[in-house]
């Protein structure tokens, strides 16, 4: 394989720091979970870095990025690879920077953990729960796997949202330290507003090398999933279990008939076909208050109540969030590989009529997937609903329908920050990355408004992350 780059120098420059050249463990490494999008899958599907480096340390850190800004090489760093736009595939080639082995828990304490940037989030949670009682209030649904930075930095919420928000909210990140790519680079400690200059923003303007997060308390959770005979019916019961701010809920997610009964495969035996469906993660001594709740629900039906299972009928089941989030896609995907997925908000306070309008109009082209949150303090639900692909252009049409009813898109088929409608580029964001990253050299091709001088940042449109400057930063 030729390169641009002086490889071979920057080997010698890293001594004992870990580095990987084989072209096929190289390449493996340069992917996500791209491939949920068929216009990604057709875009970054030949993209490869030219060298993996495996930095433990933050001194190693600092080490790989000055010798690669001393010799001109883009590095773009990668968590485990569990995200789903490319936010980890270097598209300028150059060093991909697995963050994978710096993953330890440094410090647990009452409210709060500190950790390295690859330390898995389900292991995270073993130690908070053996020390304390405590665990992670945000969590994707790849939990076991996803590493704590790459969700900072690639994530928005999850499991645990219904709760606490997501990462975009004050207080679900307490403090970040952030190596920059300088000749010399820089920690940073970043707080309060600084935050959100790293959240959210693919590693383009920093390395995260430690992470502060809040903790909760830590229950024994309980899956129980309710059916209804409509998707009105299990939208507005979700809709109003949401609001029920004495329930402990961990999680809340709507998925229409049938796809339950298709594609949830190990639950199938549990899952009328035509049956639509809440999915609950509440806590063990919340169950029957949730329960005698949904008796006030004309046509709600218990299917599935986790903790009073027999082993042989638990046995192989997977977690209910695993059900839920982007879990649902991938298991669709596995019996369809024509599905995809859409990122819609339904904005309060009409969530339900709009869900309702919505999937009327679209019928089982797109099939309804609500996952309930706290948004802006309000209860409401994201969708990623499953879309029946057939091509690009009405892949595109059926983003503009939702837009032009209300329910604004996060675009899942954009790699960039600005297209995926997740984080607003501004001026502060500019001028924090010119700091940060003179050269441009942290994962490149991500940020519109950095490549393109002529690129209008203030152009209308909503986005998740709101700008540095509506957060008060300067």
């Amino acid at each position: 394989m030729t390169t641009r780059y002086d490889i071979a120098a920057l080997k010698a420059r890293l001594g004992s720091i870990r580095s990987e050249d084989n072209p096929a463990l190289v390449k493996q490494k340069s992917r996500d979970f791209f491939w949920y999008s068929p216009v990604l899958k057709r875009q970054l599907d030949h993209v490869t870095a030219d060298l993996v480096v495996s930095p433990t340390s933050e001194a190693q850190v600092l080490e790989v990025l000055g010798a690669c800004h001393a010799l001109g090489i883009p590095v773009t760093p990668r968590g485990t690879g569990t995200g789903n736009y490319g936010q980890a595939m270097p598209l300028s080639g150059g060093v991909l920077l697995d963050l994978s082995g710096f993953d330890q828990v440094l410090d647990i304490a009452p409210g709060r953990y500190v950790a390295e940037p690859g330390a898995i989030m389900a292991r995270i949670d073993e130690q908070t729960r053996a020390h304390s009682r405590q665990e992670l209030r945000l969590h994707p649904s790849t939990y076991q796997t996803a590493s704590i930075g790459g969700f900072i930095a690639g994530g928005s919420g999850g499991v645990g949202s219904i709760k606490w928000g997501g990462l975009r909210d004050w207080g679900n990140i307490i403090r970040l330290r952030v190596a920059t790519m300088e000749a010399s680079p820089r920690i940073l400690e970043l707080q309060g507003e600084d935050l959100h200059k790293v959240a959210h923003a693919y590693g383009t303007n920093g390395i995260i090398t430690q992470v502060e997060m809040p903790l909760g308390p830590a229950y024994e959770w309980v899956d129980a999933i309710l059916g209804f005979p409509t998707l009105r019916a299990a939208t507005e019961f979700a809709n109003s279990l949401g609001e029920q701010d004495g329930l402990a809920l961990k999680n809340l997610c709507v998925v229409a008939a049938p796809a339950p009964h298709d594609y949830f495969l190990r639950h199938r035996k549990f899952l009328p076909r035509d049956s639509h469906l809440v999915i609950v993660m509440v806590a063990d001594f919340a169950v029957e208050s949730l329960l005698a709740y949904a008796r006030r629900f004309k046509g709600a039906d218990l299917l599935l109540r986790s903790d009073k299972l027999s082993p042989e009928e638990a046995k192989g089941l997977p977690p209910a969030y695993e059900l839920g989030w982007n879990h649902t896609t991938l298991r669709a995907l596995r019996v369809d590989p024509a599905i995809t997925y859409l990122q819609v908000l339904y904005p309060f306070p009409n969530q339900v009529d709009l869900v309702d309008r919505i999937h009327a109009r679209f019928g089982d082209e797109v099939v309804c997937h609500l996952e309930f949150v706290r948004f802006d303090g309000k209860v409401t639900c994201f969708g990623l609903p499953l879309v029946r692909f057939t091509t690009e252009e009405r892949l595109e049409e059926i983003m503009m329908i939702h837009e032009e009813m209300g329910a604004p898109i996060f675009n899942p088929h954009r790699y960039t920050l600005e297209e995926g409608g997740m984080k607003q580029t501004d001026e502060a964001q500019l001028s924090f990355k010119r700091e940060a990253d003179p050269q441009g050299l942290l994962n490149p091709g991500k940020m519109i408004a950095w490549e393109d001088p002529s690129y209008d940042y203030k152009a209308g449109g909503t986005f998740l992350f709101r700008s540095l400057s509506e957060a008060g930063v300067a």
